[in-house]
């Protein structure tokens, strides 16, 4: 793992911290696929069953690093052949694409607690989570019209399921930034604090809430979400009737009744 990404582990809890803060946490190539298999990896660990996903520093992320978007470009005009190039620049598109849909992949939790700066690729990386808490003095924009092409790595197809499709068109077209306190109001995070370790305790304590829950129970919750978010009302009905025929019938449970009629915390495996 990349010094540039820190990630500690306790008490279930995983919090992974973007640690370029000289550079606002600017994601370079090491850093943005570091993070695709950081949640891989967080995945398949069954000492974690929350994540919790913060920059060190003032900044969450001021997006791409502007040295990695140049070597794409070098990367580009050595290929000769223009079919290639196309091939080439199509393929690292996805490629990039696909890091931040491991955190959807990633069967835990993730929770966003984002300070600063939050633009470009630092936005199209919190959408792929699933809450989002911030401080009002952050600040968020989608920068890549500025720079003359669109977004595209996750936020204009991530974002219109957050916020409202006119709010999301308003801020495509314009680029322009917005602070914590309308991030709050259009929906796309889930509170906003006056500072940072006022955010770090809340989020924690909902991390430590989140962990107290079935763990097979979480993963399908967010399973059956995401599914629900990109399908119909009745596939996910059918989705979910399939889900549960298969799961509902765990050691959870179980549990779960147990304690409840033994009047004792329940406690889960993994």
């Amino acid at each position: 793992m990349t010094n540039s990404l820190k990630i500690d582990i306790d008490s279930f809890i995983a919090e992974i911290n973007l640690n370029r803060p000289g550079k606002s946490n600017a994601l370079d190539e090491e850093l943005w696929f570091s993070l695709g298999d950081c949640f891989r990896k967080l995945d398949e660990n069954e000492d974690v069953r929350v994540c919790i996903l913060k920059g060190v520093g003032s900044n969450f992320s001021s997006g791409i690093d502007v040295k990695f978007l140049q070597s794409i470009g070098l990367a580009v005009d050595k290929i000769k052949c223009e079919g290639r190039k196309r091939e080439y620049l199509l393929n690292k598109i996805l490629k990039l694409q696909a890091v931040f849909t491991q955190l959807e992949k990633c069967r835990k939790p993730i929770i966003a607690a984002i300070q600063g700066a939050c633009i470009g690729g630092g936005l199209d990386l919190i959408c792929a989570c699933d809450m989002r808490f911030s401080t009002y003095d952050a600040f968020y924009q989608i920068k890549e019209i500025d720079f003359g092409f669109a977004a595209d790595v996750g936020t204009l197809q991530r974002l219109p399921k957050l916020v409202a499709p006119g709010i999301v068109n308003e801020l495509a077209y314009t680029g322009r930034p917005f602070y914590g306190e309308e991030a709050y109001k259009i929906g796309l995070v889930n509170k906003c604090y006056s500072d940072y370790a006022s955010m770090i305790s809340s989020v924690r304590e909902i991390a430590k809430t989140i962990v107290k829950k079935p763990p097979l129970g979480i993963r399908g919750v967010k399973e059956i979400l995401l599914h629900s978010r990109d399908n119909s009302v009745e596939d996910g009905l059918k989705y979910v009737a399939t889900w549960n025929a298969a799961m509902l019938l765990s050691s959870d449970l179980e549990e779960s009744l147990q304690a409840l009629l033994q009047n004792r915390s329940p406690r889960f495996r993994n």
